[in-house]
């Protein structure tokens, strides 16, 4: 089966899944930790390259404070108790995303990761945390005009512009899946997502698994990509 290179998931729907058991979102945030470890572990076996992962937007900081305090935290322990696994697992960590509003915890267990796994070879792991896609082209725009200005740069094609994003190293997503029902990119990955198949999911995240995984990759397989061209 043809498999993409790239995968991207926004992992959607873990309060919905708490709230239709009557517990609150932490319990679903926590139950959808166990749906990250499936996917990782299955992306890795099935040597798909690159695996990104919305674990936290932009907007998700307008949630109430109890709510994103506790996904900081449930953050922080997944780091320190998932890496040693994803180290002995050849998985390489990295992060995208602005960094200036997280705690210096969060940010030493993120440095950790990235320091610790730098030279595995197998499956690149990409969080996408306190990411958004409007405010990434922002930047990307500010640094090219800098670079415009003191005469670094004198040509901008998109091939240029994408050299200046968060992770110009990691190529676009080939396939992006969203679960639970909800048919919107939310702000991730605007321009990484140009030629993107996507593929949506009625499964709440803490109820997608490997099966559902593979229903996605077998919809990909069976597609024809064009990238524009007639063929």
């Amino acid at each position: 089966m043809k498999l993409p290179i790239h995968v991207a998931i926004v992992m959607d729907g873990n309060g919905r899944w708490a709230r239709e058991r009557g517990k609150n979102r932490i319990f679903g945030h926590k139950k959808g930790v166990e749906s990250v470890r499936k996917i990782i572990k299955h992306s890795s076996n099935l040597n798909i390259k690159y695996l990104t992962l919305f674990s936290f937007s932009t907007e998700n900081w307008n949630r109430p404070k109890r709510e994103v305090d506790a996904l900081m935290k449930l953050f922080v322990q997944l780091l320190a108790k998932e890496i040693p696994e994803l180290y002995k697992n050849n998985v390489k960590v990295i992060f995208t995303g602005r960094k200036t509003r997280l705690s210096r915890d969060l940010l030493d267990k993120m440095e950790n990761a990235e320091q610790v796994t730098k030279h595995n070879t197998g499956l690149t792991l990409v969080f996408a945390f306190d990411y958004g896609g409007r405010q990434e082209i922002i930047d990307t725009c500010i640094e090219i005009c800098k670079k415009l200005k003191s005469q670094q740069l004198d040509f901008l094609d998109t091939e240029e512009f994408s050299k200046h994003l968060y992770l110009p190293q990691i190529p676009d997503p080939d396939l992006i899946i969203r679960t639970s029902g909800e048919f919107r990119f939310s702000n991730f990955l605007l321009w990484e997502a140009a030629y993107s198949e996507l593929y949506f999911s009625d499964v709440l995240w803490p109820d997608y698994d490997e099966n559902e995984f593979d229903k996605a990759l077998k919809n990909y397989a069976e597609r024809e990509r064009r990238f524009g061209k007639v063929k």
